[in-house]
């Protein structure tokens, strides 16, 4: 069973499939998205990327010098209720959504979905920013960062290109580090860069761990 923090109802990623998601926005109400990316994972690899520019129900933008859509680049596209067939298989099957930030992402889709009175998809989140700090050990844990410790190519408020890196971080969190280890994007004690190695069996890692008392949590 995935493992939940209580205080904001985000889990830990569990094994299978999921789908990561960005949202842009228009302005700040959560409900005025103006595009969307999404990234559907199947045991390990990425079966769909969709990227779905939307007309914010406002009719206006104040985000164009964060995203760079303009007005005229949305008012031909559909609204959120319009594309929602489009994006609605991509969630069928999938056991959470993740999302950089997804406190953000999930008011999002929650006030979209409301305002265009569909039944929001009942999954729960994983938080990217919560791996990339907790499990990953990467800090600061804003994308832009991230990324570039763990060499992905990004394209910031690109919708898909946010959407695919937040999958390929929970992609990497999903793996059994073992304690102690050095990730491939953390440096060995030697100052360089230790690419490419890889965690030890679980066996393994337990065989060499040493033992803990019973009330330690160790986390």
């Amino acid at each position: 069973m995935a493992r939940q923090n209580t205080s904001t109802g985000f889990i830990d990623p569990p094994a299978g499939p999921f789908v990561a998601l960005d949202f842009e926005t228009s302005a700040p109400d959560p409900g005025s998205a103006c595009s969307v990316g999404l990234v559907r994972v199947e045991r390990g690899r990425v079966t769909r990327r969709v990227r779905q520019l939307i007309r914010p129900p406002n009719h206006e933008i104040w985000y164009t010098d964060i995203h760079g859509l303009t007005l005229a680049d949305l008012h031909d596209k559909p609204s959120f209720g319009q594309a929602w067939p489009v994006l609605r298989g991509l969630f069928e099957g999938v056991g959470f959504l993740a999302a950089h930030n997804a406190g953000f992402d999930r008011a999002v889709l929650l006030a979209c979905c409301y305002n265009a009175g569909i039944d929001p998809p009942d999954l729960p989140w994983v938080c990217t920013v919560r791996q990339a700090r907790r499990t990953l050990g990467i800090r600061p844990a804003n994308l832009n960062h991230v990324a570039k410790v763990m060499g992905l190519e990004l394209n910031h408020h690109d919708a898909l290109s946010d959407a695919e890196a937040c999958a390929r971080i929970v992609l990497a969190a999903g793996k059994f580090w073992p304690l102690g280890a050095i990730r491939p994007w953390q440096k060995s004690p030697r100052g360089d860069f230790c690419h490419g190695r890889q965690p030890g069996s679980r066996r393994e890692v337990l065989a060499r761990r040493p033992v803990q008392s019973r009330g330690r949590a160790g986390r």
